[in-house]
């Protein structure tokens, strides 16, 4: 039996399971049964909340792509994840520190009901990313099935691969984002975005994120993307960014500074998975 609460982040959408008393068991074929959206639940990832393993946070934070492979950061959901904590009575803080594989973060509930997210300071050297041969530039070129491309190669936590495009609606997403995802050059996967520009304070975003394809909404690529156009001298510190699920707010004032995340996020309902999952191996 697995207990769960579908939650949503400006349509980026999660099954978040609520581990702080009985370990996470699922293995990858089981949170891909979770995560299908025909034979499952349906979600882009699943969260799982677990009891800290430092004394310095409140919470551990652990993601799970819909493909089963576990990923270091997801901006949306670490909103989810401070309404669902304080909506199961976890806690009353509306300030929190959640440990991740990439590191802290530090999300607080807003009086406005929306959640604010310490992303962290970006990183650009390669290394870290990891992007085989980058230079840590501002931007570096690509070949990606023989056609070279632009990007802005950097780390949110998560590694992200930004372009600058003219036409959001008309950008290769579904058909070029792939092929950046599974990149030789990104180790570790990428997630693939593509940024238009509408003036100094608003962008438009769509992401191919790398085990789950298109989504309405990405917040570390949100960060990702705005840290990208500031570097490029394209965009002010305080950005609006308009994905297909809804808008987040974005703030970066350069340098070794943290990102500010800033959205909503909402429980859609509760469910309990009562039929066996299969194991390791077994099929839908």
């Amino acid at each position: 039996m697995l207990r769960f609460t579908k939650m949503q982040g400006l349509g980026n959408d999660f099954v978040v399971v609520d581990a702080t008393r009985e370990p996470f068991t699922l293995t990858p074929s089981q949170v891909r049964v979770v995560a299908d959206r025909r034979f499952g639940v349906g979600c882009d990832q699943v969260l799982v909340v677990e009891p800290p393993t430092s004394a310095d946070a409140d919470f551990r934070y652990r993601i799970f792509n819909a493909d089963g492979g576990e990923v270091e950061q997801c901006g949306n959901g670490a909103r989810c994840f401070v309404i669902f904590v304080r909506d199961r009575g976890l806690t009353t803080k509306r300030e929190i520190r959640v440990e991740t594989a990439s590191g802290i973060i530090v999300p607080r509930l807003a009086s406005d009901g929306e959640v604010v997210v310490d992303m962290g300071a970006p990183r650009f050297p390669p290394q870290q990313i990891p992007f085989i041969g980058g230079q840590g530039a501002i931007s570096e070129p690509l070949d990606v099935d023989g056609k070279v491309v632009e990007i802005s190669a950097l780390s949110m936590g998560n590694p992200h691969a930004v372009q600058v495009v003219d036409d959001l609606d008309a950008a290769p997403v579904t058909t070029q984002g792939p092929l950046i995802e599974r990149h030789p050059r990104f180790p570790r996967r990428v997630n693939a975005g593509y940024m238009q520009v509408v003036d100094r304070a608003n962008i438009r975003l769509r992401v191919w994120e790398r085990g789950a394809g298109e989504t309405p909404a990405c917040g570390s690529g949100a960060c990702a993307a705005v840290v990208a156009g500031v570097r490029r001298g394209l965009l002010d510190s305080n950005v609006h960014v308009a994905t297909r699920g809804g808008v987040l707010t974005i703030t970066w004032e350069g340098g070794e500074r943290s990102v500010s995340m800033k959205g909503a996020a909402t429980k859609v309902f509760e469910g309990v998975w009562e039929t066996p999952l299969p194991q390791a191996g077994g099929a839908m």
